[in-house]
């Protein structure tokens, strides 16, 4: 199938829209069919080049890859209206909607699908973006009072664990001059070895927390981005937004 005409951009408008001057530049050699250099990457106006034919978002995918296409999606004439693209945007939302806790956020996304297909009214779109709003206000505040909470148990923790250790070497001291030099020094050993022991083990686990998190954010990110990028390649081939299209493993080419 070839690219619907109406997913097409030009240099004008990508200029106009701000387009970041290394991606626009890379652009330009893809579609002069020249290799993108080290002077390329190091410049920093756009290369001076007269191009009025429309440019596919298809061929910025190759060239610059999914992140630049779907910037470049903006630029489409009418692209706030397109009902296509913004199918495919309510798609991208819907693969993260298991995590929506609150209901607010999923009736926005049942308008912007009616909106899309000319179904919503003008008061519908205008409620469902109050109360989108008004959801997300409500979880950045439940995020801010999480971290709050969070970040005081820490910080009372390691007051604690601070004053138990406080108290072992008074504690020890006092034996010290209580009892015998010896004894003491043994009780002041065995307890730097046990908080030794303790930081080092709040030290391994705050990093293997953190480190499981990143992979597992990462994998998340790297399944969804694919997703993305597929789902787009099939509108751009079909030149709509197929509603029961499945997802299919499109390998890209590199613009040399």
């Amino acid at each position: 199938m070839t690219t619907h005409n109406k997913f097409t951009v030009t240099l004008p408008a990508l200029r106009k829209a701000g387009a970041c001057v290394n991606s626009y530049n890379r652009l330009v050699r893809a579609i002069q069919g020249r290799e993108f250099t080290d002077e390329d990457e190091a410049r920093e106006t756009y290369i001076r080049f007269a191009h009025s034919a429309p440019v596919a978002i298809r061929s910025i995918m190759y060239s610059n890859g999914f992140d630049d296409a779907l910037w470049a999606l903006r630029c489409i004439d009418n692209a706030t209206d397109d009902k296509d693209i913004r199918l495919f945007a309510v798609w991208c939302a819907r693969q993260v909607e298991h995590l929506m806790c609150d209901q607010r956020s999923t009736n926005a996304l049942d308008v912007a699908d009616r909106r899309a297909n000319g179904k919503a009214t003008d008061s519908e779109i205008s409620a469902a973006r109050d109360a989108a709003r008004a959801a997300a206000r409500a979880a950045a505040r439940a995020a801010a009072r999480d971290a709050a909470w969070a970040a005081a148990r820490d910080a009372a923790w390691a007051a604690a664990r601070d004053a138990a250790r406080a108290a072992a070497r008074a504690a020890a001291r006092d034996a010290a001059w209580a009892a015998a030099w010896d004894a003491a020094w043994d009780a002041a050993r065995d307890a730097a070895r046990a908080a030794a022991r303790a930081a080092a083990w709040d030290a391994a686990w705050d990093a293997a927390r953190a480190a499981a998190w990143d992979a597992a954010w990462d994998a998340a990110r790297a399944a969804a981005r694919a997703a993305q990028k597929n789902r787009l390649i099939e509108i751009l081939e079909a030149g709509a937004f197929l509603a029961t299209a499945p997802i299919h493993a499109v390998k890209t080419q590199e613009a040399a």
